[in-house]
């Protein structure tokens, strides 16, 4: 069986023969731009951007070819030729059987090493691969050690193909762009400059430098270079087969110039022999930059052997102290798992929501629910600047309480539609106010409530059902008033926006549209009749907290009323007929959103904050009940849910029809989320759960049972192969939702089973064939797929720290009030974690001596060092932020005894 092994407490892992596992792949990125891709022999992919590829773009199915590689050969005189990466067509041949060449895969955060050994040349190889700090650019440090009892006499030569170009190339003008293609050969390597870019925008002058460059450990130059996939691979030769390589052929040398080539960065290095026991070491860099001069600086900051393992241990320590939380529950693996899961938010942020394999879609960047999902983490491990971006990210609301879905490069920039596209996700207003709400508890910044920001402006107004013919990109992208002047509204506003707009949007069951879709993008088919009961549940929960923090606002800041837009003023109507009336409310909503159609009146109203969290608390709790009365379903025997959605035709979606039980996750977690179940509701969804949805070999709880139907009038997701993706796989993004759900109302047990079960399926390799992280899903077979860049782990992660281990925020206190459940303490009953709060470092640790079971003990005991101001609330221990703020950068460990 394979496996998986932990070799630390720090996420490093190794793995035996890892090239015999089909998709995998390990991000290896930086902060300067670096997005590479790089599979256990060294395939993947390497880009800055869409428009700027190293190598050639690679999706999940290229890489079981070994074209686009980073490979490294051995000619060894007498004998042949080797690839010290396994990328060669006798290491192919021989897969699977008795010649199979013994390797080992050893990888950390954005590295890895693998080990291999050839029995039949004799020599061992171990080849790292990592992006230095920097610079935008790879380095491959390849060490050939002589294993036999005879001198070993080789010749190494470096190979990897240059693409050079933008991904809309792989085949659109593949051929025409090589043309533009300028080779020149240098000391150290070879360089590409395109003379142009044919991309989406347009026919422009080039000024990106694409280069492979190499030395052996000492700093010295190669002796001749192979710049051009004719020279490297010969007629009828092939990447795994290179004729350059296996008949020993001379390279060019240094000053060596060709046009309209396919480029490879071809390195052979001087002829060296190696005594038995004798070990010698190259370097090979792979970059990208706008400066030819960085280019010489590259090669001297990695010069030697010794320059480049002291910057490959610089680049793991950075990496390491940027996931700032540790894990202690007893079981290591799941610990190591948490620091994978806790650093794939950053993999995130690094990488959009594309340039991985599995990430095949979009041309980079993050759509506006990861914009706030992500920071989710950022709270938790590295909350300075969080606020800016959060004030920032408020930028993109439109007046009609929509936003903006193109994100632009820089926080805070959004960017007008320019393919007039108008599209609406209703879920989108949701998200604002939970990141929002994490935190003000983390942080006690309640005040940001009153905040200025401005507002998004684009053609598409009236949430996207209209067209402003007045405005064009000289109106720029942000809401002016009648004045011309830049409309700032206060961060409740907007949030006001959001949310009272969906409350009014409603289809024909008085549930709010889906519109384009909610957080399922493949429910895309239902745009005239869908409703979204999930995300009703959602938004109800939404309008009953913020009315808890307006409370909170005018106790803690003494403020009695709020300025909020003229025209707003009618989004707070409460006459007793308007919720039950469906086409009064379109009505209002439509008043409102054409009255700040192009541009608003820029006066504002004072509203009572009392007369406000009334409203609120109104609407919310109609809401609630109304769901609770109408869209409870069952399968006609003892089961019952909550209906998730309409589709295109106004018909129910979930329930049992003809002899097949319908039934959908997310309108369940959201039900469970928001308060709208109650607690018999939230046991009978769980039963319910347990009965239709969980599958233990899948990996969990599926997103939906299976409908046995295409099902167009809902969404695309329909046409997928049930157990893939949208339809019917585990989905770990909504299945840690659910558990935070049931955590938050207090079902542990059903939570942990959630949780647990998927970090189980992850950490079988045998089964999910996945290295450590959470995937965005399992498919039918239990495979885990789209690997890294997943709101799931920011999910996770928040559910782990604040459920779990009950360390969270509440308006700046430390609250502790820990959930774990008795597996999770180690044999001596103890269980912790490390992390950062309000600037400072916390170690909490729990000693539950008995090994009593969640509900079997309580907090006994509580003790800090140094010392802090600690309360009991009930069964909650609280550290008040008055107490934390005396030492901003400290070290506490809080020891909580368990009893």
């Amino acid at each position: 069986m394979a496996a998986v092994r932990f070799l630390d407490k720090d996420g490093t892992f190794t793995l035996d023969k890892a090239e015999n596992y089909s998709y995998l792949y390990l991000p290896v990125a930086n902060e300067k731009g670096l997005k590479a891709a790089v599979t256990p022999d060294f395939g993947g992919d390497s880009k800055v951007d869409q428009n700027t590829f190293l190598m050639e773009p690679v999706s999940a199915e290229n890489l079981h070819n070994n074209r686009s590689t980073r490979n490294f050969w051995c000619q060894i005189k007498g004998i042949g030729s080797w690839s010290v990466t396994g990328a060669s067509a006798e290491a192919e041949l021989n897969r699977f059987t008795e010649e199979q060449e013994e390797s080992t895969l050893t990888a950390g955060f954005m590295w890895q090493t693998v080990t291999r050994s050839s029995e039949k040349y004799g020599l061992s190889a171990k080849v790292t691969s990592f992006a230095p700090l920097a610079h935008a650019a790879e380095i491959m440090q390849v060490e050939i050690c002589n294993e036999s009892k005879a001198a070993r006499t080789i010749t190494p030569v470096a190979a990897v193909p240059i693409y050079g170009r933008s991904a809309d190339n792989i085949r659109d003008h593949r051929h025409v762009t090589s043309l533009l293609h300028r080779i020149t050969v240098t000391t150290n390597g070879v360089c590409v400059r395109p003379t142009m870019s044919f991309d989406e925008r347009g026919h422009k002058k080039n000024e990106m430098v694409y280069y492979v460059c190499g030395m052996d450990g000492e700093g010295n130059s190669p002796r001749d270079f192979y710049p051009t996939v004719d020279l490297f691979i010969g007629e009828g030769g092939s990447f795994t087969h290179p004729r350059a390589v296996l008949e020993n052929r001379d390279g060019v040398k240094a000053g060596y110039h060709a046009e309209g080539k396919e480029a490879v960065g071809g390195i052979r290095f001087e002829e060296s022999t190696l005594q038995p026991g004798e070990a010698k070491t190259y370097t090979v860099i792979i970059g990208v930059t706008d400066d030819t001069d960085e280019i010489q600086k590259v090669a001297a900051d990695y010069a030697t052997s010794a320059q480049v393992n002291k910057v490959l241990q610089k680049t793991q320590n950075y990496w390491q102290k940027k996931v700032n939380v540790k894990y202690y529950t007893g079981n290591e693996d799941f610990d190591n798992y948490m620091r994978w899961v806790s650093f794939q938010p950053i993999l995130r942020r690094i990488y959009g929501c594309s340039f991985l394999p599995h990430h095949d879609y979009g041309k980079g960047g993050r759509g506006w629910r990861d914009l706030w999902q992500d920071c989710l983490a950022l709270l938790l491990m590295n909350p300075s600047g969080v606020r800016q971006m959060i004030l920032d990210n408020y930028g993109g609301v439109r007046m009609d309480g929509s936003n903006a879905t193109i994100i632009g490069e820089k926080q805070g920039v959004f960017i007008a539609d320019r393919n007039h596209i108008t599209r609406v996700w209703m879920d989108h207003g949701f998200w604002p106010f939970l990141t929002t709400k994490l935190y003000i508890d983390q942080t006690g910044d309640i005040e940001i409530l009153l905040k200025k920001v401005s507002y998004f402006k684009d053609r598409q107004v009236e949430r996207g059902t209209a067209i402003d013919e007045e405005w064009d990109s000289a109106y720029g992208e942000i809401q002016k008033t009648e004045d011309n002047a830049v409309y700032y509204g206060s961060v409740l506003e907007h949030l006001l926006l959001q949310n009272l707009c969906a409350f009014y949007e409603v289809g024909d069951h008085n549930i709010i549209r889906l519109r384009g879709a909610d957080w399922n993008d493949a429910l895309d088919m239902a745009e005239e009749k869908g409703e979204s009961v999930a995300f009703t549940c959602a938004y109800a929960g939404n309008l009953r907290q913020l009315a808890d923090y307006l409370k909170a606002l005018e106790k803690q800041c003494g403020c009695t009323e709020i300025e909020i837009l003229e025209e707003m003023q009618m989004l707070l109507s409460d006459e007793d007929t308007l919720y039950t009336d469906i086409q009064a409310k379109q009505e209002l909503l439509k008043t409102y959103t054409k009255k700040c159609r192009h541009n608003v009146s820029g006066r504002t109203v004072a509203v009572a904050i009392d007369e406000l969290t009334e409203s609120l608390y109104s609407k919310a709790d109609w809401m609630m009940e109304y769901i609770r009365q109408k869209e409870w379903v069952n399968d006609g025997a003892d089961h019952a849910w909550f209906n998730s959605y309409y589709d295109n035709h106004g018909n129910r979606v979930e329930g049992k029809y003809d002899n097949n039980v319908r039934m959908m996750l997310t309108g369940q977690v959201f039900a469970i989320m928001s308060g709208t179940a109650d607690e018999k509701q939230v046991q009978a969804v769980c039963e319910s759960a347990d009965t239709y949805l969980y599958d233990k070999d899948a990996g969990g709880y599926r997103l939906n049972t299976n409908f046995h139907e295409n099902k167009f009038d809902l969404g695309r997701m329909f046409g997928f192969a049930y157990g893939e993706k949208e339809n019917g796989a585990v989905f770990s993004h909504m299945t840690v939702m659910y558990a935070n759900a049931l955590y938050q109302r207090g079902f542990i047990r059903e939570g942990y089973k959630a949780l647990q079960t998927l970090a189980d399926t992850a950490l079988d390799f045998d089964t999910s064939r996945i290295y450590p992280g959470i995937p965005e899903y399992f498919n039918a077979e239990g495979r885990g797929m789209y690997a890294y860049l997943t709101g799931a782990a920011s999910w996770y992660m928040l559910t782990i720290i604040t459920e779990v281990f009950g360390v969270k925020g509440s308006f700046g206190d430390l609250v502790i009030e820990p959930k774990l459940v008795k597996e999770q303490f180690d044999d001596d009953g103890n269980a912790g974690v490390h992390l950062e709060f309000a600037g400072n470092t916390f170690v909490i640790r729990y000693h539950n001596a008995e090994k009593k079971d969640y509900g079997a003990y309580q907090i006994s005991e509580v003790a800090a060092m140094p010392e802090l101001d600690i309360r009991m609330e009930g069964k909650k221990a609280v550290i008040s932020k008055t107490s934390i703020e005396k030492s901003n950068g400290g070290c506490y460990t809080v020891n909580v005894i368990l009893k």
